[in-house]
């Protein structure tokens, strides 16, 4: 029989073997030795047998079919019978055992998964089938909570692994419902219902329950509440009913910390309120005692006391201190509504002061509209007050005012101009200065009238005027107003240049340009200035009026001169003004009295303005003609001037040249001398520097080579000394490597010695040991019955010989037999 037909299978190993004649195939166990017949093949293996360790499992595809005590069940041709496209698990086993025909491992065999404490495994049925005692429906999900070894199913699938949460001190844990179940306190829960669960320790969700959030608890002291507000009509967890959109607040005195519940929102944390014993507070909208705000009332808290805002309670501006009234000092009250003031009834309206010194804490009838302070005002000082019944307004001056209940500053408008001026006046008071010009509009207008000028001021409500001499303040009563002046200026003069409160009474001067014609057509331009001053008497109001009569005096007494000017002008030829232009514009202005002398004044009876002097600062031809012959004998004069003039410094300047030049000759000759001299001098220190010069250099050349010979000398010997002394070091360098070389070796060869010394002795103690231990381990005894084994041996063999007489001896040492005597 051929060799490949004799399978020999090993303990463990299996093959499958095909019956060709029946087309069944069957499974045969080691250890074996198979011989293949001629209708037999061997479809697979030897294959080594599934062996599954305690605490694992493995899975199996397609398996067999068994009784019920556990045998193969096979068709009626002889093949096992298998649960195609099935899969069943199985766990350790004794023995190993093979596979089927058909039955396949799904994956490796795999340890049992251990769930440790506080975790579970989420599983879900697959299939319909019979848990112990609970039926299981497909899509079914429990779990499996540890510590334990969960032992896998067919019907079963693992979903996740599920860990417990840890619910510390002051927190819990928010769930939703996914289905209708009932929680770990048996208590039914509805799908989509939320709960909290403030057990302490480790939660394990089961399958039907969403884990939403973990909560950490407000901790409430006697600073802080919590706000909190009710979503949907609940009992909280202190048994008490809150209706939806209910607000209400959880302080210490309820609890320590407050885990707000699924039903409830917290709207935020209220902080304390503390007056103290100089504070106060007004509350809108306050909670009564059956906890509902009284909308549109006020309450009124004093301190010392502390509490919470409960919700929908505000503070009306705050906390608030009582108003500490000085003696200066009072407050504008006003009634909200009627009530009892002590004595005095009050009406809605009315309005009183409370003064000072006090201390005053208004109640929830009374409105605060001001806190006033007595105004003091020095003599030149004062404000604008209204009396808000009648209209009236006044100026109080030089006092320290109080305003009354009914009484209030009134602003006093100017005109844009007029503050203007006050704003660019420099002369105003320290405080306006101090504000940067910003004027206040309820303070007595001042006005500082300069030295020798006046103001005047209009009472529209009198309909009178008044004239204010310098230097004085002005102060504008309430229906006062300045009277703008308003001048020409510049030269040629144009109106309404110069704005101005006062008016300069003079002396002073003004200029002004005149264009005037001659008889004979010549035209000029006169530039003339004016010496002018007012007439007035303080004592006369008509005199002071008067000097205000006329708005532009300026312009009208410049207008006035001119005209008399080009009067006078136009009678007298060209040469006759040019040679008396004074005495004729002074005959002009001022006239000529009885004698034909000029006057000396010129009267502006309009306004009391007296001309007292006319100088004629230039007169200067309009016509180009006249102005170019004017310059032309202008030029004449000069040119001949000037020649003369040149003349006479070119002959001092040649006069002064001649001199110069007799100067720089006998200069000259003087330089020469001195020249030759100090030539001399070199030539005799040039000799004296050859001479010098030769004999130095051949002395410098001997010391050199001289110095140069020695310091070649010492080198020579500084070499030889240097080379003797490296010489030196060389050798004693030699001979001490050499030396510490031969040290080492030494040292070297002493320690293998001292090794070798010390392994010898080591080996020999360990023989000695060895011998000793074997001594004493087999013991006397048995040394000495193994010494006498063979020679007893041997005798007992020569007496099975029936030798009643014998020697023993060896080949060392023989016995002589034929020697005996």
């Amino acid at each position: 029989m051929s060799s490949a037909n004799v399978i020999r299978i090993k303990p463990y190993f299996y093959i499958h073997v095909l019956d060709n004649n029946t087309n069944v195939t069957d499974v045969v166990v080691g250890p074996k030795t198979f011989t293949r017949q001629e209708h037999q093949s061997v479809i697979s293996g030897p294959t080594a047998m599934i062996m599954v360790p305690p605490r694992n499992y493995c899975i199996i595809e397609n398996p067999v079919v068994r009784d019920e005590k556990g045998e193969v069940i096979r068709d009626q041709n002889g093949q096992v019978k298998l649960r195609h496209s099935d899969q069943e698990i199985r766990f350790e086993s004794p023995d190993p055992f093979p596979l089927y025909p058909g039955e396949n491992l799904f994956g490796k065999v795999s340890p049992l998964q251990v769930v440790a404490p506080n975790t579970a495994i989420r599983l879900r049925a697959i299939r319909d089938f019979q848990d112990g005692n609970v039926k299981r429906q497909s899509g079914d999900e429990w779990l499996f909570r540890g510590p334990g070894t969960y032992l896998p199913a067919i019907e079963v699938q693992v979903v996740e692994i599920t860990k417990a949460i840890i619910i510390k001190p002051n927190q819990a844990l928010r769930l939703k419902a996914r289905k209708d179940c009932t929680d770990f306190q048996a208590a039914p829960r509805k799908a989509g219902e939320e709960w909290l669960v403030r057990v302490e320790g480790a939660y394990l969700p089961d399958v039907h329950e969403e884990v939403r959030e973990t909560i950490n608890a407000y901790v409430l002291t006697d600073k802080k509440a919590l706000h909190l507000s009710a979503i949907t009509t609940f009992v909280d967890i202190r048994k008490v009913l809150r209706k939806a959109g209910e607000q209400w607040l959880v302080t210490l005195s309820d609890a320590e910390t407050h885990i707000p519940d699924v039903y409830e929102r917290v709207v935020g944390e209220v902080p304390i309120t503390t007056l103290t014993s100089r504070q106060y507070a007004i509350i809108l909208d306050p909670v009564d005692k059956t906890g509902k705000n009284q909308l549109g009332k006020r309450e009124l808290r004093k301190g010392e006391i502390s509490f919470f805002l409960r919700p929908g309670e505000r503070l009306e501006n705050g906390i608030q201190s009582i108003h500490v009234l000085e003696e200066d000092e009072a407050l504008l009250l006003r009634a909200r509504e009627a009530f009892q003031d002590g004595k005095t009834a009050r009406k809605p309206g009315d309005r009183w002061m409370v003064h000072g010194p006090t201390d005053f804490i208004p109640n929830i009838y009374i409105d605060i509209l001001q806190t006033r302070r007595a105004i003091p005002l020095d003599e030149n000082e004062g404000i604008y007050v209204r009396d808000i019944k009648t209209g009236k307004v006044r100026a109080v001056t030089g006092q320290s005012y109080m305003l009354t209940s009914y009484e209030e500053k009134w602003e006093k408008p100017l005109p844009a101009v007029v503050e203007e001026l006050l704003s660019k006046d420099v002369s105003r008071d320290r405080k306006e200065s101090s504000r940067g010009g910003a004027r206040d509009k309820t303070r007595v207008v001042t006005y500082r009238t300069p030295h020798n000028s006046a103001v005047q001021i209009y009472d529209y409500k009198a309909k009178k005027s008044r004239v204010v001499y310098g230097p004085d303040l002005v102060m504008l009563g309430p229906d006062e107003q300045f009277t703008i002046q308003s001048l020409s200026g510049e030269v040629p003069k144009r109106p309404h240049v110069i704005k101005s409160l006062c008016l300069l009474l003079g002396p002073d001067f003004m200029t002004d340009v005149v264009v005037v014609e001659t008889s004979d057509h010549a035209r000029l331009s006169l530039k003339l200035s004016y010496n002018w001053h007012f007439e007035y008497d303080p004592n006369d109001e008509n005199k002071s009026a008067a000097i205000f009569s006329v708005p532009d005096f300026v312009g009208d007494a410049c207008k006035a001169i001119a005209s008399r000017v080009r009067g006078i002008v136009a009678a007298h030829s060209f040469d006759n003004f040019h040679k008396g232009s004074a005495q004729i514009i002074r005959e002009a202005v001022f006239g000529v009295d009885t004698e034909g002398k000029p006057k000396n004044r010129f009267v502006f009876s309009a306004n009391n303005l007296v001309i007292t002097n006319i100088d004629i600062q230039s007169v200067e031809p309009v016509d180009s003609r006249t102005r170019d012959a004017l310059q032309k004998s202008v030029q004449l004069a000069i040119e001949i001037t000037t020649k003369s003039q040149e003349a006479e410094a070119r002959h001092e300047a040649e006069r002064r040249e001649q001199q110069a030049r007799g100067r720089l000759e006998r200069q000259k000759i003087a330089d020469e001398a001195e020249a030759e001299k100090s030539r001399r001098h070199l030539l005799e220190l040039q000799a004296a520097s050859a001479a010098v010069e030769s004999t130095g250099q051949a002395t410098a050349e001997a010391k050199a080579r001289a110095q140069a010979a020695e310091i070649e000398g010492r080198a020579a010997v500084k070499q030889a000394e240097l080379a003797a002394e490296a010489e030196h070091i060389k050798a004693v360098g030699a001979l001490e490597q050499k030396k510490a070389s031969q040290d080492a070796a030494i040292a070297h060869q002493k320690a293998l010695d001292d090794l070798e010394i010390n392994k010898a002795k080591d080996l020999a103690e360990i023989e000695s040991e060895k011998f000793k231990n074997i001594v004493d381990s087999i013991g006397s005894k048995t040394l000495e019955s193994i010494a006498q084994a063979g020679p007893e041996m041997q005798v007992k063999l020569l007496s099975g010989l029936g030798l009643k007489s014998f020697a023993l001896t060896d080949a060392n040492s023989p016995l002589n037999l034929f020697n005996r005597n």
